[in-house]
């Protein structure tokens, strides 16, 4: 193992929802402003349970021979940075895959009634 291979696969991961996000225009593609608010609170909430965790002793960072060994705080490795981010990111592409889903199931979710057609 070189070190690098957990946070090799967390950016490919990340790619590819990045991928599935500019195809179907959910998250960033959709509202770029609103997408910064949403990703800055997500981050900024696991952050600080982060250091919690650390605080109180909770938390303490784990060894891997696939892990790079770059710490950015005391027992907070640079790959839970790349994986809050992602998991941020991913929750959000998959909220708006889902909302479409339901909205195309039920007409009224838009603001249109099922038992009436939409007039042209």
């Amino acid at each position: 193992m070189t070190g690098w291979e957990y946070l090799g696969a967390l950016l490919v991961s990340f790619a590819a929802m990045l991928a599935v996000d500019h195809r179907w225009k959910v998250f960033w593609w959709a509202d770029r402003r609103r997408a910064v608010i949403v990703m800055a609170a997500g981050i900024g909430l696991f952050l600080v349970w982060d250091a919690a965790g650390i605080l109180t002793g909770s938390f303490e960072r784990g060894e891997s021979a696939g892990m790079t060994g770059i710490e950015l705080a005391p027992d907070f490795p640079l790959e839970e940075l790349v994986f809050i981010t992602f998991l941020c990111h991913l929750t959000m592409v998959l909220f708006g895959l889902a909302g479409r889903l339901l909205g195309a199931r039920h007409p009224a979710a838009h603001g249109r009634h099922a038992d009436h057609e939409e007039v042209r």
